[in-house]
């Protein structure tokens, strides 16, 4: 049996379905309750990791702090259930970008390392998807403000995929890291945007200061020798579809 914490979060479903697919018997860790309408196709559980075979940590806690917390949690609760492979996602450049979120998945990543559990630690560029909300929530502006940043946005499905293969295989220590296809400007991505949701603004250029952004300017957040994702930005937009104006006021 594989365990999934987040199963309600954006990657924690796209691993389920695929665990799901390949036919792994698969139980969701939650603090809530199932929600109403799920299918039943996986088990359901609020704190017990039970007898688990792997569990693929989805979860996150976004503060520095409670994020080792968290993945403390969970390698004594591993521990004392005897598991035998943990699999916990992270960010490239975690260790590059002294971003606070990042320290915190750098900070859990030692913990789940130094555990003595069996593990494998993947780390992935940003999703298409939060450079599609960030641009969502700029597009009702007159004008579009775009960092002076490079991104390597990658498919959060190929990202589970990566997940769930890595799940029921042997224990890999850090995995190689998965990233998207090609590293592009900001300001090209945010273009792509307006073209597929129909708009027209001006691009203003914006330069970031901070120890982070020279971090992020220096691509300490990139993978280029890793580009194994094949889903561009194009693709993503072109599978969301969204009519023109609703974005407007999303949060």
């Amino acid at each position: 049996m594989i365990v999934v914490t987040g199963g309600t979060g954006l990657l924690g479903r796209r691993v389920i379905e695929r665990l799901v697919t390949e036919g792994q018997d698969v139980r969701v860790l939650s603090r809530r309750p199932r929600p109403a309408g799920e299918g039943g196709r996986y088990a359901w559980a609020t704190a017990d990791l039970g007898t688990a075979d792997g569990v693929v940590h989805c979860a996150t806690a976004v503060s520095r702090r409670g994020e080792p917390r968290l993945a403390e949690r969970l390698v004594e609760a591993a521990r004392r259930a005897g598991t035998a492979h943990l699999v916990y996602v992270s960010i490239v450049g975690v260790d590059r970008v002294p971003l606070p979120y990042y320290q915190g998945k750098l900070a859990a990543e030692r913990v789940i390392a130094g555990s003595g559990l069996p593990y494998t630690i993947l780390r992935a560029t940003q999703f298409h998807d939060l450079l599609r909300t960030l641009f969502a929530k700029a597009a009702p502006l007159p004008v579009l403000p775009v960092p002076d940043l490079c991104f390597q946005p990658v498919d959060v499905g190929e990202v589970a995929d990566r997940l769930a293969e890595l799940a029921t295989g042997e224990p890999a220590g850090r995995a190689p890291d998965v990233a998207g296809p090609r590293v592009r400007a900001a300001r090209d991505l945010a273009a792509v945007f307006l073209r597929a949701t129909g708009r027209r603004r001006p691009l203003l250029p914006v330069r970031l200061p901070g120890r982070v952004f020279r971090a992020y300017r220096a691509g300490g957040h990139l993978a280029p020798d890793r580009a194994v994702g094949t889903i561009t930005f194009e693709d993503h937009l072109a599978a969301h579809p969204a009519p023109l104006g609703s974005y407007r006021g999303q949060r």
